[in-house]
This record gives structure tokens, C-alpha cells and sequence, in this order.
């Protein structure tokens, strides 16, 4: 994914859910680490989808990216 600005965010929520999980197994650092990652990847997948890559890359190109910072849609 190209960087837009949410890295950070995702990384400090990223890093709140692994000490929820851990917190929630203390004992389990295995069960621990498989709650976290089954919320983990279909978010990351989530956010892939939603990547501002294709505004770049797409047929519309430039285009598309011109009308998304003029706001007039969302990144495909």
C-alpha cells in the first residue's frame, strides 16, 4: 500500500488490539496471537481494497486522482 497518512493510526490501533488480546490470555500468548490475527486480516484486507493506489493506476488516470483531491468521489 502507498503511504496516505494512515500508517500510524493503524499501527497504534494494531498495537491496542495485540495487548487486548493479550491481556485476554495472559497465559496463551498462541490463542492470544490467533484472536488478534482473526480480526487482523480481514481489516487488512478491508483497507487494502480501499487503497488510494488505484486513483493512480487506473483508466481514468490522472483523472480520477485530480477529482478525488478536488473531492469529487472516493479512491476505487
Amino acid at each position: 500500500m502507498v503511504p496516505n497518512g494512515d500508517g500510524a493510526n493503524v499501527a497504534m490501533y494494531d498495537g491496542s488490539e495485540l495487548g487486548r488480546a493479550l491481556a485476554a490470555h495472559p497465559d496463551d500468548v498462541e490463542t492470544a496471537l490467533a484472536a488478534y490475527e482473526q480480526d487482523l486480516f480481514p481489516r487488512a484486507a478491508e483497507a487494502a481494497a480501499d487503497d488510494i493506489l488505484g486513483l493512480y493506476l487506473n483508466d481514468d488516470a490522472p483523472y480520477s486522482l485530480v477529482g478525488f483531491f478536488a473531492g469529487e468521489g472516493q479512491a476505487r
